[in-house]
C-alpha cells in the first residue's frame, strides 16, 4: 500500500457526451456521488459536447452546472471524431491540475457503480488502472457477439504483435495518474476512431498498471468498415513503428 491518501487528490473526471438527453442528469449525479464516497480534495467533470450533440443535452447539463460547480462544459466545435473528443477532456483535466483523470462513457454503458474498483486498485500506487470486459473473474460483455468477437481478435492480435499484455486492448473505462497520462499523450495518437484506445494501452505497456474487472452494456450492435480497416492500418503502423525502434536498440 502507498503513503497516498484521497483527500490529497484532485479528481478529474472525463466524459465526452452527444445525444443523451433521456439520462444524461442521473448519469452526472450517480458518477458525482459515488467519486464523493472517498473524500477527494476535489472533483471536477468534465463533459466534451461539439456539434454531433442535437437534442439539448448540452443546455440541460449547462442548467445543471449553475448550481454544481463541479460540471464543467466542454465546448468544442473544431473536433470532428471520437478520439477528439476525449483529447478535448484530457486536455482540460490535465490543465486543471487534477491528479487522478477518470475516464468513463456516458449513458451508463459502463456502470458508474464499478469506479469504487478503480480507486482502491489506484491507491496501491499504480500509474493506471484499466477496465477489461473479459479475461478477469467478474468482467461481463453485453453486446452482439460479433463485437465481442471483434475485441477480442482485436486484443489477441495487439498482444501478440506489440507485446502488451493486457487481457482487454480496446476497452475505454480507465484511471490515470497526471504523469501517466502526460506521457501517454506525448507519445502521440495516430487514430481518429475507437482504436485511440488501444494505442493509449499500448503506450502504457511499460508503466505500473492493474486491471479490474468490468461489466460493458454496448450502446450499438455494429462497427463500421471504415473504423475496421483504420484500426487494422493504425495497428501495423505501431507494430513497423515498435519493430524499427527494437531493431535500432539492438544495432
Amino acid at each position: 500500500m502507498s503513503d497516498i491518501k484521497y483527500q490529497n487528490i484532485n479528481l478529474g473526471i472525463v466524459t465526452p457526451m452527444a445525444n443523451e438527453a433521456d439520462n444524461a442528469e442521473r448519469f452526472v449525479e450517480v458518477v458525482l456521488q459515488t467519486c464523493e464516497e472517498f473524500n477527494f480534495n476535489r472533483i471536477e467533470m468534465y463533459l466534451v459536447f461539439d456539434y454531433s450533440c442535437t437534442d439539448g443535452t448540452m443546455n440541460t447539463l449547462k442548467r445543471k452546472a449553475l448550481h454544481d460547480s463541479r460540471i464543467k462544459i466542454i465546448w468544442a466545435p473544431e473536433n470532428k471524431c471520437v478520439a477528439g473528443a476525449y483529447m478535448e477532456g484530457y486536455k482540460s483535466a490535465l490543465s486543471c491540475k487534477n491528479d487522478w483523470i477518470l475516464e468513463i462513457d456516458a449513458g451508463f454503458s459502463h456502470d458508474p457503480k464499478q469506479i469504487p474498483l478503480f480507486f482502491l486498485e489506484m491507491i496501491k500506487g499504480y500509474d493506471c488502472v484499466f477496465g477489461v470486459r473479459f479475461g478477469l473473474f467478474g468482467s461481463k460483455f453485453s453486446g452482439s457477439m460479433k463485437r465481442k468477437f471483434i475485441s477480442r481478435i482485436g486484443s489477441f492480435a495487439t498482444n501478440t504483435l506489440l507485446k502488451t499484455r493486457l487481457s482487454d486492448m480496446t476497452s475505454g473505462f480507465e484511471l490515470f495518474s497526471k504523469n501517466s497520462l502526460e506521457y501517454i499523450l506525448n507519445k502521440g495518437i495516430l487514430s481518429n476512431g475507437p482504436f485511440f484506445q488501444t494505442e493509449i494501452k499500448v503506450h502504457a505497456h511499460n508503466l505500473n498498471f492493474s486491471q479490474v474487472p468490468i461489466c460493458y452494456c454496448s450502446p450499438s450492435h455494429t462497427i463500421k468498415s471504415k473504423i475496421l480497416s483504420e484500426s487494422i492500418s493504425n495497428l501495423w503502423k505501431l507494430y513497423l513503428k515498435n519493430k524499427g525502434q527494437d531493431d535500432l536498440n539492438r544495432s
